[in-house]
């Protein structure tokens, strides 16, 4: 079982260790992520042994509070913000009433020193006891609203688990506490008349650090809280997409419902311009949907009935009646939606060291305090300057820098490459990517565009080609290979109608028989037919030329004797080329694997310059060629979409899934790019290196801090350079610490596709397009090319962008670049495309332009 919990009380890296030991340590339990700062845990394990009671109740042990997360797919996404923006709102309200009473304690504990007027009750030895007494006072708000501190520090404490509050609660005690001792001897002094004793206390309350400790922390907590909820924009973006009501008819009535009351099975309708409330099928009507959002085509899909659809596209056009067949969270955009958050809850293996550091960071940071302020008393300090000492040591140490270095740039990461279409399962495969050396290619559907089409049909002689057509189509009739599909579909054109073949049989990586009219036929490639003992010599030379040409030559026979051959070509993906050179221009190896002979196979090599070629591959070949090159030493990623992809796919150290896959070949990968298009690979790939790129400056950043700051204040650089860190300025530098990690992972989000540029001319080869037809600019009548930039109002969703991309790009002479972030539009126009054309396309898709940039 796996199940996932809400955690309340973490506040660094040493608090989800501790959790992590703890529930780790329970039986039945087989893995264990925390993170920190989605402030949850997922725990897979043994049900038979173990129950979500027990973990939670471990959990609570540890000192921390555990809530299930059970209903948290079905929420809205507003609700599934709350505990980031509760977070942030409480932060908020306590650091306006700490620096509410802070300030003033500031002003009466340092005004005098700097020049500025205090009241005269405060002023001179008689007056120090009101002075040192309203000090206090003005503190205990501070420390009230921020008591979380000290509950959570001193029961992490004394689980023996002491955390970043731990730190807080004994620096800021420590201060406060010396405090009040102060107040009492200044009584006594004044008391028994002891004014020297008075004197050498008067100014060293250290109420209005404890004060400031604690004001400027939260303040970093609230800044570092807001940034944390920025990580989630990707998923909220994504979440956005989910329309919010339905149209759900009861015969002929209809009744707007929320969409969490769909149930499978409902009849709903669908009006122009409105949201595909659940994946479902088509059941009456006819209309043409947005699909951009969820597949990244740019193109809208016409559907009919009988035809699927998929939930928060738009229906541009018509209106349709539909079944509703997944809701709530097993709708496509749900499961991806899981999938983001999924990956988030892991951890990638670059974390560890992190991780080691922070169970032994917090204890000897403590000990080191202790150590510090113990050597300077003994070398003849005062008291108040070791103390100081051993303050800023607790404060200004940082284990939750360490803590955040990873997980947040996991988040943005991951969240960034959704909002591309592309989707990694776990931290692990998104860290492993970019360290990969080899890429396995299946060719059908992931090269070639895996909708293949007859290009000719041989029968030997005797034969017609009408007869030779209907058995193939008999005997394809019942498989669903692109390659089939192919030949059914031209027999259909043709008009012929057949009846499917009976006891069929598919022959993995060979070929299928069955029964035509009673008699027994087979359908496969030249292997099958030489295994049958059929005499294939009279078409052997027509087939290899097929093959030079690329193309797939189907072989068909009877019990007895050859019947033909029909040659089928699956014309390979626009932007395969440019994707294959990207990658063989990063120092990856470059393998193709196919099912094809080997001189369809080489043809298609040496068009894509591919390095090597595996032909005439079984499915269970594949896995054996991926078990090979992990053999060698070699980092392998496999790139697929079948049923018979998945055992490699499962076996290679990341497998990635091209969308139009299956779901078997989804669920065996690691990496799903949900557009069947390789260049999302080359996407996903530099996703990859900015993200570890980014985790590895974030922990440097983290290690650099607290190896320079530690030795600082602990007055290392006294005695050489007079060198001293005052607390309040430690804990100043605490929080800035966190919230520069934070900021530094949301530099993700400026991640861009890189562009390609297009070549020369190449004439009608279908494999000359390296990029989509959107990005490619359109004659420009040998006109000067202008660049604009356009502001724009209005959008809000990636529909609207590309409804703004689909209304510039169909300008002639323009090539248009929308950047929903930004709220602009970035143009190359040839010179007789006015801005009012510019202006009129854009308003006429319904959004606003508010200027034009040079």
């Amino acid at each position: 079982m796996k199940d996932k919990f809400a955690i309340e009380g973490m506040t660094c890296s040493a608090c989800a260790l501790t959790i992590e030991k703890k529930v780790s340590a329970l039986d039945g339990v087989q893995q264990v992520n925390v993170n920190l700062l989605s402030n949850s845990m997922s725990v897979e394990y043994d049900g038979g042994i173990l129950d979500p009671e027990k973990i939670m109740s471990e959990v609570g042990k540890a000192g921390y509070g555990a809530q299930p997360m059970g209903g948290e797919k079905g929420k809205t996404p507003e609700a599934k913000d709350q505990p980031l923006q509760r977070e942030a709102d409480q932060m908020r309200r306590r650091a306006i009433l700490s620096f509410l009473f802070m300030i003033p304690l500031m002003y009466l504990a340092m005004g005098e020193m700097v020049g500025l007027p205090i009241p005269g009750i405060f002023k001179g030895l008689e007056n120090s006891h009101s002075f040192a007494f309203v000090q206090f006072l003005l503190t205990i708000p501070v420390v009230f609203v921020n008591r979380s501190y000290y509950i959570n520090g001193f029961k992490a404490l004394f689980h023996r688990s002491p955390n970043m509050d731990s730190l807080i609660a004994l620096g800021s005690g420590a201060a406060l506490s010396y405090g009040v001792f102060v107040v009492f001897a200044i009584g006594y002094g004044l008391g028994h008349g002891d004014h020297a004793l008075v004197h050498r206390y008067m100014h060293s309350l250290y109420f209005e650090s404890a004060a400031m400790i604690l004001a400027l922390i939260t303040l970093g907590k609230y800044l570092e809280a807001r940034s944390k909820g920025r990580t989630t924009d990707a998923i909220r973006k994504l979440m956005d997409l989910a329309p919010k009501t339905a149209i759900r008819l009861n015969g002929d009535v209809e009744e707007i419902v929320p969409v969490e009351e769909l149930r499978v099975g409902d009849r709903l309708l669908v009006k122009p311009g409105a949201s595909i409330p659940v994946d479902g099928i088509v059941i009456a009507g006819i209309g043409s949907v947005d699909q951009a959002a969820i597949t990244g085509e740019s193109v809208p899909v016409e559907v009919a009935q009988g035809d699927q659809v998929i939930g928060s596209t738009i229906l541009q056009l018509g209106s349709l009646q539909m079944e509703a067949q997944r809701v709530g969270e097993d709708t496509t955009l749900a499961k991806i939606i899981q999938l983001v958050q999924d990956a988030n809850a892991t951890k990638a293996p670059i974390s560890k060291l992190a991780d080691r550091i922070s169970g032994v960071f917090v204890p000897v940071v403590i000990a080191l305090a202790i150590l510090s302020t113990l050597v300077w008393l003994a070398i003849g300090e005062s008291f108040e300057f070791a103390l100081t000492i051993g303050i800023s040591i607790l404060v200004i140490s940082c284990p939750c820098a360490l803590g955040l270095a990873t997980p947040v740039a996991i988040m943005v990461g991951t969240g960034k490459a959704a909002t591309n279409k592309i989707l990694f399962k776990n931290a692990e495969s998104l860290e492993r990517l970019h360290e990969v050396t080899d890429i396995l290619l299946d060719k059908t559907g992931t090269i070639t565009e895996g909708s293949p089409s007859v290009t000719e049909v041989i029968p030997v002689e005797g034969i017609t080609e009408e007869e030779l057509l209907k058995i193939a189509a008999a005997l394809e009739a019942p498989s669903e290979h692109p390659l089939s599909l192919a030949i059914q579909s031209y027999v259909k054109d043709r008009g012929l109608h057949v009846q499917p073949a009976e006891d069929f049989l598919n022959i993995l990586g060979k070929g299928i028989q069955g029964k035509v009219q009673g008699k027994l036929h087979r359908a496969g490639n030249l292997r099958f037919m030489q295994e049958q003992g059929l005499e294939v010599q009279g078409l052997m030379e027509m087939a290899e030329e097929l093959s030079i040409q690329g193309k797939t030559p189907l072989f068909f026979a009877d019990e007895n004797q050859l019947l033909g051959l029909i040659a089928v070509a699956d014309p390979i993906k626009k932007t395969s080329k440019e994707a294959i050179r990207l990658l063989r221009e990063q120092g990856i190896r470059v393998h193709m694997l196919t099912g094809d002979n080997w001189r369809t196979a080489e043809a298609i090599r040496s068009q894509l310059d591919i390095d090597d070629v595996q032909a005439e591959v079984l499915p269970e070949d594949k896995e054996a060629v991926v078990r090979r090159r992990m053999e060698e030493g070699g980092v392998v990623a496999m790139v697929g979409d079948g049923i018979n992809d998945a055992p490699a796919l499962a076996r290679s150290d990341v497998g990635i899934a091209i969308g139009a896959g299956t779901d078997i070949a989804i669920e065996s990968a690691d990496v799903v790019l949900i557009r069947s298009d390789l260049m999302d690979l080359i996407h996903a790939i530099d996703l990859s290196q900015k993200t570890i790129r980014n985790i590895k400056q974030n922990l440097f950043w983290a290690f650099f801090y607290n190896v320079l700051c530690i030795p600082l204040a602990a007055g290392v650089f006294y005695p050489a350079f007079g060198l001293l860190l005052n607390p309040m300025i430690a804990s100043a530098a605490m929080s800035i610490s966190s919230i520069f990690v934070v900021t530094n992972a949301l530099r993700l989000n400026r991640f861009r596709k890189r562009s390609v540029e297009m070549g020369e001319d190449q004439g009608d080869d279908p494999i000359r397009m390296s990029i989509p037809e959107t990005m490619i600019a359109k004659p420009n009548n040998g006109g000067k090319k202008m660049k604009k930039t356009i502001k724009i109002e209005g959008m809000t969703c990636s529909h609207c962008s590309g409804r703004v991309d689909k209304a510039l790009n169909a300008i002639e002479g323009v090539q248009a670049t929308v950047d929903l972030d930004r709220g602009t539009a970035t143009v190359e126009a040839s010179d007789n495309v006015t801005e009012e054309q510019l202006r009129a396309a854009i308003e006429d898709a319904g959004y606003i332009v508010t200027g034009f940039l040079e």
